[in-house]
């Protein structure tokens, strides 16, 4: 977006003239979208998500931005960029991801295109859109003047896969922050922002038995898989859903041959949880089981990596003041329980103010119609530049 200086105004509700401005930009806000969606960043692949790092260099920059690059050697490297504010104050922290979950190539046959209001694309929702949502919004408050207070952008390479090399960067910057607003996408088509969201938890049951011919020596065999299927069939009991606990075994493996007792099996398993306390109790049953069969040997690796995003009165607190702010621009703003963790659950979980799925409003996340309603963006540029503006 090229910077165009608005004019100052004495309106009684100052986010109307932001939302004007991003209303007269918004075609600028869709091509910084589409540059970034045809720029592929997948996780795995450091060289395509440090070049998009590059270019989300040069564009803050332009705003006046200092770029620090916090340097990955497995992932790409994290942007962390930092905005001076006319007073000396804590920083608001805008928290966001350049990685995504599609393979290099997946823009051949997802070309990013428009089509009935919508933008389409690899990413598009999840969430480049997100970063043009930001960068729009810092460009619109630098058009009426000096930011108000510093504003602090940290964006990763790695949210996709938990966050392993950013996750003590966010927390170290969310600490010096007054409050985190994360640009996730928003919940649904009507554009909800993400109050709470359950932790997430990644564990490995692997069963160690004893292989054997299965017809020569079928009783000097112990069946892994055996051992596995009735250590699964037990933890299916530690589902708990008053308290919004789950656990999915979503990948099993084991075995060699059809012909041969199988000597190993493992089973990941995804756990989700909506309260800190559920992570240690179910951590504490996991790592408390033990074999049936008292000839396999049986362990338990993992553990919860993201804790819950829970409502906490700072969390309450800012959804109020965006609702205020969705209001005074003629719409109203919703809130939402997810099930999926982003970084927000790091701040949220230090006692940091936060409020996630400011960003772009679509459906088909992860997906073959991933998109993004193009005439939402305004709006949510809007929201975000007048609660940096009024926090």
């Amino acid at each position: 977006m090229k910077t165009v200086r608005a004019a100052k105004t004495n309106s009684p509700n100052p986010s109307l003239p932001l939302l004007g401005y991003f209303e007269g930009h918004n075609a600028d806000i869709v091509q910084t979208i589409r540059q970034l969606v045809e720029l592929e960043s997948p996780s795995d692949v450091k060289q395509a998500v440090d070049r998009l790092g590059t270019i989300l260099t040069g564009r803050f920059e332009e705003l006046g931005g200092k770029v620090t690059v916090h340097r990955a050697e497995k992932f790409g490297n994290h942007l962390q960029v930092d905005f001076a504010g006319a007073q000396n104050v804590k920083p608001i922290l805008l928290l966001g991801h350049m990685d995504t979950v599609y393979p290099i190539g997946t823009i051949s046959r997802m070309p990013c295109r428009e089509a009935k209001g919508r933008l389409y694309g690899p990413g598009v929702l999840d969430m480049k859109s997100g970063i043009a949502v930001m960068l729009a919004a810092i460009e619109g408050l630098l058009s009426q003047g000096e930011l108000a207070r510093p504003v602090t952008v940290f964006l990763v390479s790695d949210e996709e896969v938990g966050s392993p090399s950013s996750r003590k960067i966010t927390e170290s910057l969310a600490r010096k922050s007054s409050a985190v607003f994360v640009l996730e996408p928003a919940y649904g088509l009507r554009g909800a922002v993400k109050t709470s969201r359950k932790g997430v938890g990644e564990y490995t049951i692997r069963v160690t038995g004893k292989a054997a011919h299965s017809g020569l020596d079928f009783d000097k065999g112990q069946s892994a898989i055996l051992e596995l299927a009735r250590q699964i069939n037990a933890i299916s009991n530690f589902v708990d859903p008053s308290h919004g606990l789950t656990l999915n075994v979503g990948v099993v493996r084991g075995g060699t041959k059809v012909n041969v007792v199988p000597g190993s099996a493992e089973a990941l398993i995804d756990v989700r949880i909506t309260r800190n306390a559920d992570g240690a109790r179910i951590d504490r049953k996991l790592r408390a089981i033990r074999p049936f069969n008292k000839k396999c040997r049986v362990e338990i690796r993992g553990g919860i990596n993201r804790p819950p995003m829970e409502r906490t009165a700072g969390v309450a607190a800012l959804y109020k003041q965006a609702a205020k702010i969705a209001k005074d621009l003629g719409w109203t703003l919703q809130e939402a329980s997810v099930g999926g963790g982003s970084d927000g659950n790091f701040t949220t979980a230090l006692g940091i103010p936060t409020l996630d799925g400011l960003g772009g409003v679509g459906e088909g996340a992860h997906a073959e119609h991933e998109s993004i309603l193009v005439s939402e963006l305004p709006r949510r540029a809007a929201l975000l530049a007048s609660l940096i503006a009024q926090d």
